[in-house]
């Protein structure tokens, strides 16, 4: 007799983008030559239709009734992060845990999770733009940002787009082993695995100006003058203050000390240069202020867990000079 296929419920919310429909769509009903992974069935509340991203319409197969025997229950996404899912939702996700059913927030959809107040105690994932916004509604969820997914406890959650890929490719090789998912994965031609352990590429600005005027000057002076070497004594007689007086400014104004500021400030620059120059490191290291070229990639991988040499095949433009 053959073995039932892990039943896969797909909860998919109003306005659902076509992307993050598509992902968990995609690999779960994939087959490959030797036949289909999964029975995936789509599911939305009341079993109604559901008009999503422009003009897409989602025809369900049921209601919430379908996650009552899947093994696995995905929500892709959520539409309003300010907007906790409806009771019978949040009973459903619940009940599918409890029962021993993986339960899976791609994206935003780790909202979900959230609010049905499964990841309290649990480290999560989701896109990096709802970090402040998820830490302050989920105090008591473990927000891992240098994460593509997570699971803990049969929770599996992820990060924004293509992270949902990875993730979705996680449970295939959990269910059926590496050998399944890469086949899935050269079906779908992507790679075939990142660990979820590898950063976000997230976009960490620095503000630009604090309410602190004097201390604003003196961040221009420095952005001017990355490449010098800033000492805290030699900062604080500029500015006129004592060291103990400088430090605290510095820090109430930036919430960072000095060499913190200036690593981060010296890393976007590098950044910069990696994406839109053909720079060896060697140069760009010399020109945002590091002593050394080892010392920027160390720094780089520390804040970003890529090399600079991966950030700039990744976004750099045209050919460059290896990093």
């Amino acid at each position: 007799m053959l073995k039932p296929l892990p039943a896969v419920a797909l909860i998919v919310p109003p306005g659902v983008s076509a992307f993050h429909f598509a992902v968990p769509y995609t690999v779960f009903t994939l087959a490959l030559p030797e036949g289909p992974l999964f029975d995936l069935k789509v599911v939305t509340s009341g079993a109604r239709a559901l008009r999503a991203e422009r003009a897409l319409m989602v025809l369900p197969d049921g209601g919430l009734e379908l996650t009552e025997t899947a093994d696995i229950v995905v929500v892709p996404s959520w539409h309003d992060l300010s907007a906790p899912p409806e009771p019978d939702l949040l009973d459903a996700l619940s009940r599918a845990h409890a029962r021993g059913a993986h339960v899976v927030g791609l994206c935003y959809g780790a909202y979900a999770l959230a609010y049905a107040g499964l990841l309290d105690g649990k480290r999560a994932a989701t896109h990096w733009m709802a970090e402040q916004d998820f830490c302050v509604r989920f105090p008591r969820v473990k927000l891992d940002m240098n994460a593509l997914y997570v699971e803990e406890d049969r929770l599996i959650t992820s990060a924004g787009t293509g992270a949902g890929l990875d993730c979705c490719l996680h449970i295939v090789r959990a269910y059926y082993g590496p050998k399944a998912a890469n086949k899935v994965a050269r079906m779908m031609v992507i790679p075939p695995h990142r660990e979820g352990g590898q950063a976000q590429f997230i976009e960490q600005p620095i503000a630009s100006s604090t309410q602190d005027a004097q201390i604003n000057r003196l961040l221009d002076y420095l952005r001017a003058n990355l490449t010098a070497q800033h000492s805290v004594d030699d900062l604080a007689a500029q500015t006129a203050m004592s060291r103990r007086t400088f430090t605290r400014h510095f820090s109430k104004a930036t919430s960072m000390t000095l060499v913190e500021w200036l690593v981060n400030e010296r890393l976007q620059r590098a950044r910069e240069l990696l994406e839109t120059t053909s720079l060896p490191v060697e140069k760009i290291a010399e020109l945002v202020g590091f002593q050394t070229p080892v010392s920027l990639r160390q720094h780089f991988r520390k804040r970003f867990q890529v090399s600079p040499r991966d950030w700039r095949r990744t976004f750099g433009q045209g050919e460059a000079i290896p990093a």
